[in-house]
């Protein structure tokens, strides 16, 4: 029985200002307040509202036999919760479904991964704790940025506990191989690696309401057709693709929103079922390991990170950010966190591409790839100046390594505690029902105890007679002594 895992990325970029020159030292505030307020709202009302109340909708229809899967970053979580609280609330009804599951990635959806292990393994668990403060429950599979996954970032993860990692299925990695099955990492086969199906993704989220499409326009029946045309042994279709490809890159006039409400049940009549990545994992059994030995994404044709790092300035700006992970890391004030997750989003990096990305590339504020690695390394700058005032430069690396050690045992105590602290409310909650039932049993009232039975009736009275008469006899002896 084929399988498909549904899976949508949210997330939104924080918008930088024009920052000058001669602001540096001066104003330490960098984000466009309004563009990220026009930016949250305009694609919660045109993208993630009508989507997720399509989702909501299916998961009334259709029950379990329909399953899907978010990743959020911290980033996007922060502005939905300040301009549009109607999202959250609303993956909130659809998580109560049972039909919803939500991955763990970098808070930033930054590049750290390629960067700084420590940097890495901070920002998941922030977005983790975040994931389970919103919805109840911790992720136990994880979402790269743009997919990027490579054997050492597979090792990473799968050395954070968890035991499964999308990525994307690109072909010079796969080679002959199809993406329709589970793989594992080659560092560490407990963690299982789910490969993304780019050209039933793309069908969806690049081409559906392309006119010049060969395959326009896209109905439900031909493109579950597709899938149950693919071969007996292949079982495991990834669909992977942003949450904004229903009703910003596919508008809602397209229908986009009818053709997926389709879906379960043009697959339930060929025999497909819906499940979300942690249930594949724990039922399916990986048929071999792949090999990544450069990282990997989901972006541009190449499928690598060279729209991000491709080019000397891209380089230099983030060689020039994370020269100073180290401070942030042990820094408690609460204004550089904050501006730190938003500067490390790997959107900034994009801006600064030289790659043709043809006519529809967005580029923000900025007039070319030049103007904004000009107005990061402003931000920058004045960033890492604030940074150095707190944490100077002279400080030697062996004293900022021994304050970084002190935090990791910190956090690791923490760790441990909270183990503990779950073992022991799991115990009480099993011993709470035993007292429960020893109160109920006490509180009943004590049964009366039963009268004394009668003495049954001698049945040799012969016996039981010259007893009798000595008892009778024994007064008229007295009498005569007297």
């Amino acid at each position: 029985m084929k399988t498909i895992c549904l899976y949508f990325e949210i997330h939104q970029n924080v918008h930088l200002k024009r920052y000058r020159f001669f602001e540096i030292g001066k104003d330490h505030y960098y984000f466009d307040d309004y563009e990220n307020e026009r930016g949250i709202t305009e694609t919660a009302e045109r993208s993630y509202i009508p989507a997720i109340k399509t989702f909501i909708e299916m998961a009334h229809t259709y029950g379990k036999a329909f399953k899907v899967a978010f990743s959020i970053s911290g980033c996007a979580i922060e502005l939905l919760e300040q301009y549009a609280p109607e999202v959250i609330e609303l993956l909130q009804e659809l998580n109560d479904t049972g039909c919803a599951e939500f991955l763990a990635e970098p808070y930033s959806h930054g590049l750290s991964s390629l960067a700084s292990e420590d940097v890495f393994r901070d920002e998941v668990a922030r977005q983790a704790k975040k994931m389970k403060e919103l919805f109840g429950k911790k992720p136990t599979v994880l979402r790269n940025s743009s997919l990027i996954y490579s054997d050492d970032i597979g090792g990473l993860v799968a050395s954070m506990g968890y035991k499964g990692m999308l990525a994307e299925g690109a072909k010079h990695i796969l080679g002959w191989k199809s993406p329709h099955f589970l793989y594992h990492c080659n560092q560490n086969p407990n963690l299982k690696i789910l490969l993304r199906d780019y050209k039933l993704s793309d069908d969806i989220s690049l081409r559906f309401n392309n006119s010049s499409w060969s395959e326009y326009p896209l109905f439900a029946d031909t493109y579950m057709d597709w899938i149950a045309q693919l071969p007996e042994e292949e079982k495991v279709i990834n669909i992977f693709m942003e949450l904004c490809a229903l009703g910003i890159y596919q508008p809602l006039s397209s229908n986009i929103l009818e053709f997926i409400k389709a879906l379960p049940a043009v697959a339930k009549d060929r025999g497909i079922t819906f499940a979300t990545p942690s249930e594949i994992i724990s039922k399916s059994k990986s048929v071999g390991q792949i090999d990544v030995p450069f990282p990997m994404s989901w972006n541009d044709e190449e499928r690598d990170t060279s729209c991000w790092l491709g080019n000397v300035m891209q380089r230099e700006a983030f060689h020039k950010l994370y020269s100073v992970a180290e401070r942030v890391l042990i820094c408690k004030d609460r204004r550089i966190t904050q501006d730190w997750d938003r500067i490390q989003a790997s959107n900034n990096f994009r801006f600064m591409t030289t790659k043709n990305m043809g006519v529809g590339f967005y580029r923000g504020i900025y007039d070319s790839p030049y103007d904004a690695f000009t107005n990061y390394m402003n931000i920058l700058g004045d960033f890492i100046n604030r940074v150095n005032a707190l944490y100077p430069s002279e400080i030697e690396n062996d004293e900022l390594n021994a304050l970084l050690t002190t935090i990791r045992n910190q956090a690791d105590e923490i760790t441990v505690k909270d183990a503990e602290i779950a073992r022991l409310q799991a115990r009480l909650s099993k011993l709470q029902p035993e007292e429960a039932k020893d109160e109920k049993k006490a509180s009943k009232p004590v049964a009366k105890k039963a009268p004394a039975k009668k003495a049954a009736p001698v049945k040799n009275a012969e016996k039981a007679a010259p007893a009798k008469k000595a008892e009778k006899a024994a007064p008229a002896k007295k009498t005569a002594k007297k």
